[in-house]
């Protein structure tokens, strides 16, 4: 008699022009913590959607044997009614209903015919404790934070008396603290009887709470290691292919004269021109250079780059920019990409790409100036241009037709890179890049990072992972209550020397 609650055997998925899963067998122990890791574009969610019904029964082969009997769900429905219910990476919440709306949407408590709105909120609010949060059930979605919708629907989960939990890269947009509060709430219910799929790329965050780890890679099932056997390197190893003897690659750098300074850079909060979000931020990049900007959650790092970068952001905002000795003005995006910056934004999915339209137009969007023939957009050259970025970029797609949102992570990132280079900035902001991508779309990153510096323009990096601007940079700013607090090259610097400079108070 196996102790097994889930078996999927032989699973292929295909899609036109890809084979998504090619023969996987997997299987998840009842009462367990399964961890799924492996690269964007190795099968993970398409696994997890074969299973949840999502791609219906009929639309792969293989078989799943599920509760000691075989299923073929054909809808989410079917899966939810058996117990199994799935969260994606991108929640499913109504923004202008409230939580308890929410987590009974169409499973609606109801007495004689009609909603019964006091056994609604009574048994949300019951579900909310059950998950950690206080906030009333008749708060609306829009008005609490990501790490609490993520809490919300793990309470919708348990609404449907939830048997198998999968989530799909759950702290993907959560702060470290956000992300300890769920991951403490997963071995809660571990506790309880209950059993969790959990698909992410944070190596840390699977070993904290992951009984047993399966590696995909290229669609295929390559290793299942239990929980005493795990390391990061071996881990990395099944993900990638090979060895990652440095996470990060060589980088000699050949700097050259000074690109950008910016001098007393100053930026108030949109809604409260009283709060002073960026406060007189001096800083230089040189041609060849990748600076890197340091700074806790809330330290004004994106408000910076956005405010400089054609005033996305903020209000009352002052302060000088040169490129190359002269003084640029950036009131606009187009005045800003017209004199040599660029940035690439943290939210790639919200602001750095049109998710329903193809590669070839998310790449040349914004230089279409440069693609003009008679007013209008020569399209043989727009495919040309896409076409060369896809190979030299090494997107994963069969043609550069493929809507934007149908790819990895990785890839998309890869895309509104393609797209800032296409416009040829002599300095290059980049914030975040490597969020929400695995080790090997890292690497990738990195070395397209590296290239650009190797070609003489000026980069920099904002990023929330230590190890990675220590690894990648050649000299880091530190940022504390949106004042520059002190300035290291990487070479002298440790996390911890940065991170005393992230939390230097502001004098009061």
């Amino acid at each position: 008699m196996t102790n097994n609650i889930l078996e999927m055997r032989g699973i292929t998925k295909t899609f036109p022009g890809v084979k998504a899963l090619a023969n996987v067998n997997f299987s998840v122990r009842n009462g367990e913590v399964h961890a799924i890791c492996g690269e964007n574009g190795a099968g993970k969610s398409t696994l997890m959607k074969v299973l949840s019904g999502v791609y219906p029964h009929g639309t792969y082969d293989g078989e799943i044997i599920y509760a000691g009997e075989e299923v073929q769900f054909k809808s989410l429905r079917d899966s939810e009614a058996k117990g199994i219910v799935i969260i994606h990476q991108e929640l499913a919440l109504s923004p202008h209903l409230s939580i308890a709306e929410n987590i009974f949407l169409n499973n609606e408590r109801k007495t004689r015919g009609l909603i019964d709105w006091n056994k609604t909120n009574f048994e949300a609010a019951k579900l909310l404790k059950r998950v950690g949060l206080k906030d009333n059930p008749t708060t609306k979605i829009n008005q609490i934070g990501v790490g609490k919708q993520q809490l919300v629907e793990i309470a919708k989960a348990l609404s449907k008396e939830v048997k198998l939990l999968i989530l799909d890269e759950p702290t993907a947009a959560l702060n470290d603290e956000d992300s300890d509060h769920l991951l403490d709430l997963i071995l809660n219910l571990k506790e309880e009887g209950i059993t969790s799929i959990i698909i992410s790329h944070k190596l840390n965050e699977i070993k904290k709470v992951a009984d047993t780890v399966t590696v995909l890679r290229d669609g295929k099932s390559i290793e299942t290691i239990t929980k005493a056997d795990v390391t990061e390197d071996r881990i990395i190893r099944d993900m990638v292919g090979r060895d990652l003897e440095h996470r990060y690659p060589d980088h000699e750098p050949q700097l050259g004269e000074e690109l950008l300074r910016v001098e007393d850079w100053t930026a108030h909060h949109p809604q409260d021109p009283t709060r002073v979000m960026v406060d007189n931020v001096s800083l230089t990049v040189r041609a060849g250079e990748i600076v890197g900007i340091a700074g806790l959650m809330g330290a004004g790092r994106t408000e910076f780059a956005m405010s400089l970068f054609g005033r996305r952001y903020g209000s009352r905002i002052s302060g000088r920019v040169y490129m190359r000795g002269k003084e640029i003005k950036t009131r606009t995006v187009s005045e800003a990409i017209d004199n040599g910056i660029a940035y690439a934004t943290e939210d790639r999915k919200t602001y750095g790409l049109n998710l329903i339209e193809d590669i070839k137009r998310n790449i040349s969007m914004a230089s279409l100036r440069k693609l003009e023939k008679g007013g209008l957009v020569n399209d043989n050259e727009e495919y040309a241009v896409a076409n060369e970025y896809r190979t030299s970029m090494n997107i994963k797609a069969p043609n550069v037709l493929v809507k934007t949102g149908k790819l990895s992570g990785g890839n998309q990132q890869k895309v509104v890179l393609s797209k800032w280079i296409y416009s040829d900035p002599e300095v290059l902001i980049l914030d975040e890049p490597t969020r929400g991508i695995d080790v090997g779309a890292k690497y990738e990153i990195y070395t397209i990072i590296n290239k650009l510096a190797a070609a003489g323009k000026g980069i920099i990096v904002i990023s929330s992972e230590l190890p990675e601007l220590l690894g990648i940079a050649d000299r880091v700013y530190a940022l504390s209550e949106g004042r520059i607090t002190g300035e290291l090259p990487t070479e002298q610097a440790t996390p911890e020397s940065v991170l005393k400079l992230m939390t230097m108070e502001k004098p009061r």
